[in-house]
C-alpha cells in the first residue's frame, strides 16, 4: 500500500502501511496520509520505556520525524526527495502506557525547505509531546 515517486523510484507509505523497519520496531502505524496532514499511532509497551518507566524521548523524536517526513515527501512528490535537517521535540507529559497518536501538519512549504509541526496526544486527547521538523527538499539531479 504505497504510491511510487517516478522521479526517484521511492515509495510513499499509505494509511495502514509500514513506516519502515525502525517504525515497525516501535509499532508505529500510519492512520492517515496526505500532503496536508499525516497521522499515526502506536501502543506504549515496556520496550519503549527509558530506565524510569516512561516513554523514551527518542520514541517521540522518531515519530515526529517520521510523520513530518512522510507528509513532506507526499507534498514534494515527483520533484525529488526530502530529508530531515532539524528535529526539535518538547516532552510535555510522562506516559507509561496506552495508545498514543501523532498528527503532522505543514507550517511552511517552500522551494528548498519545509517545516512541519507534529503534536502527540494520549487516549484522553492530552498533548504529551510536540515537535517541529525542518526538511530539505532535494532535487533528483
Amino acid at each position: 500500500m504505497s504510491e511510487q515517486n517516478s522521479a526517484t523510484g521511492t515509495s510513499f507509505p499509505a494509511a495502514g502501511a509500514s513506516t519502515g523497519p525502525f517504525g515497525d520496531l516501535i509499532g508505529l502505524k500510519l492512520t492517515e496520509v496526505g500532503a496536508d496532514r499525516v497521522a499515526g499511532e502506536w501502543l506504549v509497551t515496556p520496550q519503549l520505556h527509558q530506565p524510569f518507566g516512561i516513554v523514551n524521548g527518542g520514541v517521540y523524536c522518531t515519530v515526529i520525524e517520521t510523520l513530518a517526513s512522510v507528509g513532506g515527501a507526499v507534498w514534494f512528490g515527483d520533484r525529488g526527495t526530502v530529508v530531515g535537517v532539524n528535529n526539535n521535540t518538547d516532552f510535555l507529559r510522562a506516559v507509561t502506557e496506552g495508545r498514543l497518536r501523532g498528527v503532522a501538519t505543514p507550517v511552511h512549504r517552500g522551494r528548498t525547505q519545509q517545516i512541519w509541526q507534529v503534536v502527540i496526544t494520549d487516549e484522553s486527547d492530552r498533548m504529551v509531546a510536540r515537535g517541529q521538523v525542518r526538511l530539505q527538499n532535494l532535487d533528483p539531479r
